[in-house]
């Protein structure tokens, strides 16, 4: 009979352990997920002109000339640039025909024929005329001698773009984007 008691002794006290630990919670806790989007940015750049590439030369006059680089819609903060090549017929009648860069352009220091200028982001397309006044001047003292043997009167320009961002100077950034 002993054995009985201690036997149902026994199953109560598994019973009272089974029900308190039934019993016992847990503190616990969940976080929602965080997802991190990564967008690709861009710079896209735009060169064109309005007045067409082959000009006649008369003295005492004005060229219309308009090369404009757009700097397109939600392109990155950037280092824009434009190179100006002179042919060397061309600068050979420079103080004959000149023309000069349009208001914002800087020229970069120890690079011949480079401007640039710095532009930040923008939903909208943003449009920078080249050319001051957007012209070539033809002085009247041009003469038909100064034009004599000169077969190759250009002006060429090419346009650059890289993101601002990375750059601490103009100078950088053109080292990059000339390579």
């Amino acid at each position: 009979m002993k054995k009985k008691i201690v036997a149902l002794c026994l199953c109560v006290a598994l019973l009272a352990v089974a029900i308190a630990g039934a019993s016992l919670a847990y503190f616990t806790d969940k976080t929602g997920s965080l997802t991190n989007t990564f967008t690709v940015g861009k710079v896209a750049i735009k060169l064109d002109e309005t007045t067409g590439e082959n000009y006649h030369v008369v003295p005492g006059t004005e060229i219309a000339k308009d090369p404009k680089v757009t700097v397109e819609a939600n392109s990155e903060a950037s280092y824009v640039f434009v190179k100006v090549e002179e042919s060397q017929d061309f600068a050979a009648l420079a103080e004959k025909l000149t023309y000069g860069m349009a208001e914002g352009w800087t020229e970069l220091d120890n690079v011949d024929g480079v401007y640039y200028r710095v532009v930040n982001k923008s939903e909208n397309n943003q449009v920078f005329p080249v050319l001051a006044n957007n012209k070539v001047t033809v002085s009247d003292k041009l003469t038909q001698d100064d034009l004599d043997k000169k077969t190759s009167i250009t002006l060429t320009f090419t346009a650059y773009a890289i993101q601002a961002e990375g750059f601490d100077t103009p100078a950088a950034a053109w080292a990059e984007v000339n390579k």
